[in-house]
This record gives C-alpha cells, structure tokens and sequence, in this order.
C-alpha cells in the first residue's frame, strides 16, 4: 500500500477536493463522508456515549461508494451529541477508527462525536477577532505556555487549576497580592500567548484527571479536537469545545492574540492512527519493509506530499482558524514537511484571515520521503516559504555562551553570529520577518537554569544580570521576539533531588509549574519589571520592527573599533514611522565597565543595567559613556527644536 499510495494514478483517481469530510450536522440531518479508497465496505457506528469498549451501540448505517474514494452515509432526525466512529473493512480485516475529521470526542478521544458547534460558542463570539490584526508578524512579542504550567503551583490562585478556564480567571493573586496568571500576561504587555499543543494528545489518560499526570503533548491522536484533559468533563465533547473558546475569547478580550502549537509531523502510534486505521500506510512514510521513517525521532515521519495528507492539513489549520479564532501557528518540526504543503496552509488560512502568523522549528532532518524532488521547510529553504519564520538557534546558542562567558573565552566568533541575528540578516533568512530569535523555550534548560550550570562560580547578581542582558538583546533585535512562560521571573526546573531538569516533557507539576510565590521577592520581581520594560520599549519604537531587509541594511549599522566581546549598533530615525531621530544600543557582556564612544548629539537612556521601559533614565551629550559590566544600554536620541 505505502507504494500505491504515492503513485501519480492513485492520487488521479483518488483525490478528494470537496470540503465536507467528517460528519456535516444540521438539525434535520447528518451526512458521513470519509475518506477510504482501499476498502471493500464502509460503515457508520452511531453509539450513546463516548467511552471505548461500552456496549451502547445505537446502530450501524451502511454506506456507499461515492467520488474520489470516498464512501458516504446520511441518518435523518437530531443526532448533536450522538458519539460515533468507522468501521472499514479490506479482505477479511476490519478496523473501528475514530473520524480523523472528528471535530470533538469522548474521553480520550476513541470515538467522534456529532456537535452542533454554533452551540458551544460563548457570548460575542460572532464579533470576537485577533486584537492585533492589521499589525505583522515583527510587531509580535510571543510568550510560550504550556496550559498547565499557569495554575497547577497552589501559590497561582487559580480555581480551574490545569484547565482551559484557568486563563480566563481575572483577579487573580498570589498570598501576598502578587497578580497571577492571566493579569500576569496581561500587565507583562505581550502580544502574542503561544499555546504548547491544545489537540488530543496520547500520553495523559483523560479518565484519570485527578491523578498527577503531565506531558508536554507532542503526540498527536486527534488533530482537530481540543484536548480533554484541560476541560472540566473530558467524556462530553461538546465541553472541551466550549471550554477553549471560552479561554480563547478571555485572551482576546485581554488584547491577547493566541498561536497554536501544532504537530503534524508525526502522531502518537502510527499504527493506531485513525488515518492510518483507514488506510493502511497512508498517512505516513514507511519504506518497502515497512520500516517508518524517524526523521522525527518519535517513532514515524508524516508523508506531506501526499495529495490528501497535505489536503488534511491544509484543512485542519483552515479549521483552528476559522472555528477557534486562532491568530498563529508555530510548526513543531516543520523541516519535515514539504515548503507546498505549508504555502498552501498559510494561503488557505490568509484567504479569510490575513494576519494570522505563522512560524517553526526549521532543522534540516533526516527524513525517507515517498516522492523525488520535495523541497522541505528548512531554515536554508526559507525563501521558498516567504511567509513563514523560524526558529533563530543561531542568537540561542551565541546569546547563551556570550553571556555566560563574557571576555574570559575570547568570542569573536559569537559576535559576528549576535551582531548578524540583531540585525535581522542571518544568511538563511530571506527579511526580519522570517528570524525568531530566543534563548530559552520549553526544550532544554530554561535561561536562568542554563546560565546556573554554566557559571558555577558566579554570584546570583551576577547570573541575574547575564539574564537581563540575553533579554535585552532578544527584545531589541530586529526580527521576531520569543521567551518561555516564566523566563521574566527567573524560571528554574528542579526535580525533587535538586538536579536541575534539561527535558521536562513528562515531569511532574511540582517541576514544571510557575512559582508564582517567587514574585514575592525583590529580585523576581526586579527581573518581572526588567522584562515589562523591554517590551514596553520595543512597542514603543517602531524602528525595532522593520519587516524587510533592505530597510535593515539602509538603517542599522554595527559599530566598529569597540573593547573586545563588546557590540554596538546605530539606527537611524524616521524609518517605519520611527517618531525618534535614532537609537544607540550597547551591549557588555563583560566583566568589567567599557567606555564606548557616542554618536553626536543629544542622548537619552531608556535601557540599563538595573531599569528598562519607557521613562527616561538620564541624558547624556555626544562623547563617552560608560556601560556598567554584563549590561545592555539602549540610548534615544532627542530631537533638538530649531
């Protein structure tokens, strides 16, 4: 089958075009269409509830042959509500699947569900829209959370702890009246909340949501349906439903716009994959011994250039955004995935809804693929994936060993590689609009907890400031902005032994949670201000935001001649409605003072060592200026009236 099915013939024949897969439901009448060329018979089980295994089957609709490979069916009379699944027959075998169209399910997603979802949409929901349209991708500051990690500390304050509904909740307050959780977001001044996945994932069991259970949820089982284990009742569908519009409707009447994290590059068990259930082999890459590819190191490789792979993503996307109002989404893995596959994606969504985002992990990964000649979206393919960004490792790893290492390791080798990633012109981009730049998500070591390993000797001020100046950096860079949910309050991952936690995909809440209580405390809450004010900043100048290069180029200029380790950077005013006459940037990693020459005027600094944001912190005429060790300084120039 693997072979058929990337056979020119094959997807003649069998390429569906229509757009109502799954179950259409009307008051009057329900139609089923699924997609199946390789059966001999198809049919519908409609079922009372939604729980595998029980012995509540209402009856079974045969159904028939129609275009494409297609098979349909139609049940007359109400059935919002009713739970149902497919049962496809090739020879002598049988598979039951869930729809890979479901739009919800019962617990753990085994069996779709039929929904009126007009029903589940909370009020205002027709009038509800991205409160940053009309802006672009560089005008984002993106905050990545995993649902959990909000509410699941006691010291959050939250009632609906580890669910959709805990980002709805206002008023929110540590002990000590602290804001917490969505207040938190909110006064933190981010544009964008990027969600870790929010679909059906495989790895917590839905049926047990009061036992200690947490996984990361890169595991897809179902990828048009919100995960049940962040709902308040996983086993009626129509509630997970309701519950993350509702959640999403709170963020948006915040001035927040929501991505979502989506993993269509492989899924939980290939072999247990409703697609996969329904044609055997299709979904994925598999060789002629039946081998998946593991490009993904999760066990199997999504086959994109398949016509209706490619098809179903295209439209799954197209749903999130159209249904939920999604307003971006960042790609896990999205090196696996053929560049056509993703223009096509963000050409369906941007038809209705133009300022929706999107980005991914671009790594160049080894992947078996059915068809000669696909071009994959990589970082060095970027130009043929214009409006998709990526993932800026190249600032990850130089920002980290710069700050942690200052002079002592002589990183003329890091600079080039910062002093390109700030100014938007890493070679493998085509404009700032396509670079992400981070130091910290949820991979690997948070910020501080990297800053911790790397600098044994170092006093806690000290990594405190290398953190604040790695921000400093990402924050006024040119390109697209990103930090972990917590990097602003000096986030660590300690397991229970004490050893600090590098891959927290399934550790417990006590590990990944945020220590709300840390707020608290001067120096957390230093660190909480530090950030607002960079992004205060950043929103305030317009010039931190150029969205192609050329305007780069003609604009930004790195400063020569400086103390070794130290960079600078001139930019001009005016440019994208810049209301200044320019900007000076300074940036120390070292550990001693530097006096660094100005340009010639009038200088305000906004930006320090101690204090950032938009109320001015001293004046300093055209000369010399100190810069204080393992520092950033971030100077205005002021208009003089003539």
């Amino acid at each position: 089958m693997p072979h058929i099915n990337s056979t020119e013939a094959f997807e003649a024949a069998c390429t569906y075009t229509g757009h109502d897969l799954g179950a259409t439901w009307t008051p009057e009448r329900t139609a089923f269409r699924v997609w199946a060329p390789a059966a001999d018979a198809v049919a519908v089980n409609l079922y009372a509830g939604g729980t595998a295994g029980a012995d509540d089957l209402l009856e079974r609709l045969p159904m028939r042959a129609d275009a494409n490979g297609t098979w349909v069916a139609a049940k007359d009379g109400d059935l919002n509500g009713t739970y149902y699944t497919y049962s496809v027959t090739r020879g002598h075998q049988t598979n039951e699947a869930c729809d890979p169209y479901a739009r919800t399910t019962g617990v753990n997603g085994d069996r779709a569900m039929v929904i009126d979802l007009a029903s589940t949409n909370p009020a205002g929901w027709e009038t509800d829209t991205n409160p940053h349209a009309g802006l672009t991708i560089n005008d984002a500051v993106i905050y990545e959370l995993h649902v959990r990690d909000l509410s699941s500390d006691p010291s959050s304050g939250i009632r609906h702890a580890g669910k959709f509904l805990g980002l709805t909740e206002a008023g929110t307050t540590t002990p000590g009246g602290v804001p917490t959780g969505l207040d938190h977001i909110k006064a933190l001044g981010v544009t964008h909340l990027h969600l870790l996945p929010v679909y059906d994932y495989g790895s917590v069991d839905e049926a047990r949501p009061d036992e200690a259970q947490f996984n990361w949820g890169y595991d897809p089982v179902n990828y048009n349906v919100p995960e049940g284990s962040y709902a308040t009742d996983p086993y009626h569908g129509e509630v997970r439903v309701r519950e993350m519009k509702r959640m999403i409707k709170a963020l948006h009447d915040s001035g927040i716009s929501v991505v979502m994290d989506v993993v269509y590059n492989h899924v939980y068990h290939p072999e247990q994959f409703c697609f996969n259930r329904i044609v055997p082999g299709y979904f994925s890459r598999i060789d002629e011994n039946g081998v998946y590819s593991n490009g993904s190191g999760c066990g199997n490789d999504t086959a994109s250039e398949r016509s209706m792979v490619r098809k179903y993503i295209v439209d799954s996307v197209s749903y999130w955004a159209e249904e939920y109002h999604i307003d971006g989404f960042r790609f896990d893995l999205v090196g696996l995935l053929d560049t056509r596959t993703i223009n096509e994606a963000v050409g369906a969504v941007r038809q209705k809804h133009p300022d929706v985002i999107f980005y991914g992990e671009g790594w160049a990964m080894d992947t078996a693929v059915t068809k000669p000649g696909l071009i994959m979206a990589t970082q060095e393919n970027s130009r043929e994936t214009p409006s998709l960004a990526y993932f800026n490792d190249t600032i990850r790893n130089a920002l980290r060993d710069a700050v942690t290492s200052g002079c002592a390791s002589g990183l003329d080798g890091q600079n080039a590689a910062i002093r390109q990633s700030f100014m938007g012109l890493n070679g493998w981009c085509a404009s700032p609009a396509q670079t992400v730049n981070y130091v910290s998500c949820h991979d690997n070591y948070t910020l501080m907890d990297h800053i911790t390993r790397s600098t044994p000797e170092a006093a806690r001020e000290v990594r405190i400031r290398m953190n604040n100046l790695a921000a400093a950096v990402c924050l006024t860079a040119q390109g697209v902005p990103f930090m972990q949910a917590g990097e602003e309050m000096l986030r660590t991952k300690r397991n229970p032994d004490g050893t600090l936690n590098e891959n927290s995909y399934n550790a417990p809440d006590s590990v990944n949670s945020l220590k709300w209580l840390t707020l608290e405390e001067a120096e957390y809450r230093n660190a909480y201000e530090y950030y607002r004010g960079l992004i205060a900043f950043r929103k305030a100048h317009r010039a931190l935001r150029l969205t192609n290069a050329d305007d780069v180029r003609a604009n930004l200029t790195a400063v020569n001649g400086l103390p070794r380790d130290v960079l600078a950077f001139h930019l001009k005013g005016g440019v994208n409605g810049e209301a200044s006459d320019g900007l000076f940037f300074i940036f120390n990693p070292t550990e001693s003072a530097q006096e660094i020459d100005l340009p010639a005027g009038t200088w305000d600094v906004y930006i320090n060592g101690d204090k950032a944001g938009t109320d001015m912190l001293g004046t300093i005429d055209s000369g010399l200026i100190t810069v204080e060790p393992i520092s950033a300084t971030v100077l205005v120039k002021r208009q003089v009236s003539l």
